[in-house]
């Protein structure tokens, strides 16, 4: 079985290998685990699939393979979860039971179901026919049919679905939808970057097994400097006003980085960066920092990554006095030159999607200025934006 299942995940375009498997028999052969289905998800996952992003798609493979979990062939079921949310179990007697017919065969309730996606409108429970819940329809979730494709909700206990579709933990991979903190985190993580410093406190477990091997098994440790990691990262994050649409996402990224990033700085700018910055909201009129200051402090070692939507006035950003709040002196793009001229490695992080920078003139003035380095918040183009931070 377990050569079907790992030939199964190969063919799902999983990069498994001999390797990987082979860890997979022996911790079974050990009993590390108990008997259960979840506690071999668990395990299987963590042997065989070394990158997180991979997780929908073991999801997915090992859904078809132990669960009969399958996607319904062109078939898109993008409906609103409150559809397919279910408020109360009903029950039904066995008469009832007796009363439902079955629609007769896979192909027939495919076709159906291609058909109630192009006319269903809206929610329904307790029906016959439409997409729902609790009730006699083949489709949906908590009701009773002979036959039928579960979709959406936990199964009622009647074991009568010949398909399933359910909604999997690891979607948020899609490099196209907004990241949780855990998956801005995985991004992330392509720019940290470790110095080998300090005392000799860690051991090189293959310099060792290779020296042990050269002296002729007499045991031979080799140490190696401990690690750190030695990325200085210093974020500059826009806040109020557009920015109010991007709380959430910005608040993920922000936490994300603060976990990731042993050395980070930051500072709020409104809209633009113009002479000074702040640390807190609450008293970004009291205490401010100049921008000069920044310049001062931080080295050329630190990658600079600015957070913002670009979406402003254009005199914001080409013009003195430009700023909404004060009357500045010097345009924001003079300061937006000299951030980039002091970090040469420096990313600009757009929560807009990147579908809508064509038709803001200010976002297009700062992607000039920025050079093209800016990247949308999503996993591709979080990766997009390390990659270059980390050349």
């Amino acid at each position: 079985m377990l050569i079907d299942f790992f030939l199964h995940l190969k063919n799902s375009k999983l990069p498994v290998s001999i390797k990987e498997y082979l860890m997979l028999v022996e911790a079974l052969a050990k009993g590390v685990i108990g008997q259960s289905i979840d506690d071999f998800y668990v395990l299987s996952r963590a042997t065989l699939v070394k990158d997180e992003r991979n997780f929908d798609k073991f999801d997915k493979a090992f859904g078809a393979y132990f669960k009969g979990v399958q996607a319904i062939p062109s078939i898109d079921l993008n409906l609103p979860l409150d559809w397919l949310r279910r408020k109360l179990q009903r029950e039904f007697t066995p008469e009832e039971k007796a009363a439902i017919e079955a629609m007769g065969g896979l192909d027939k309730l495919l076709e159906r179901i291609k058909e109630l996606l192009e006319e269903q409108k809206g929610r329904h429970e307790g029906g016959n026919k439409w997409i729902g819940t609790n009730g006699t329809s083949p489709f949906g979730n908590g009701g009773f049919n002979p036959e039928g494709i579960r979709i959406g909700g936990p199964s009622a206990g009647n074991r009568t679905a010949v398909k399933v579709w359910e909604q999997r933990a690891y979607r948020d991979y899609d490099d196209e939808v907004e990241l949780g903190t855990r998956n801005i985190k995985v991004a992330l993580r392509r720019l940290r970057k470790f110095a080998r410093e300090g005392a000799e406190e860690e051991l090189d477990l293959d310099d060792t097994i290779a020296s042990t091997a050269r002296n002729a098994g007499y045991l031979d440790i080799r140490m190696v400097p401990e690690r750190h990691n030695t990325i200085k990262v210093l974020m500059l994050l826009d806040v109020g006003g557009t920015m109010d649409d991007h709380i959430r996402q910005t608040e993920e990224l922000f936490s994300a980085a603060r976990a990731e990033f042993k050395h980070l700085e930051f500072y709020y700018f409104h809209n633009c960066v113009y002479d000074f910055v702040w640390k807190n909201n609450r008293r970004r009129h009291a205490e401010r920092f100049p921008t000069w200051d920044i310049l001062r402090k931080y080295n050329q070692d630190y990658r600079l990554i600015i957070v913002g939507d670009a979406t402003m006035s254009p005199y914001e950003i080409l013009q003195p006095g430009g700023s909404v709040e004060y009357n500045n002196e010097e345009p924001g793009a003079v300061w937006l030159r000299r951030l980039v001229e002091r970090f040469p490695k420096f990313a600009w992080l757009n929560p807009e999607p990147e579908g809508v920078w064509e038709y803001r003139q200010s976002i297009g003035v700062i992607r000039q200025i920025m050079h093209n380095r800016m990247y949308s918040v999503t996993l591709q183009g979080l990766e997009r934006a390390m990659r270059e931070l980390s050349k």
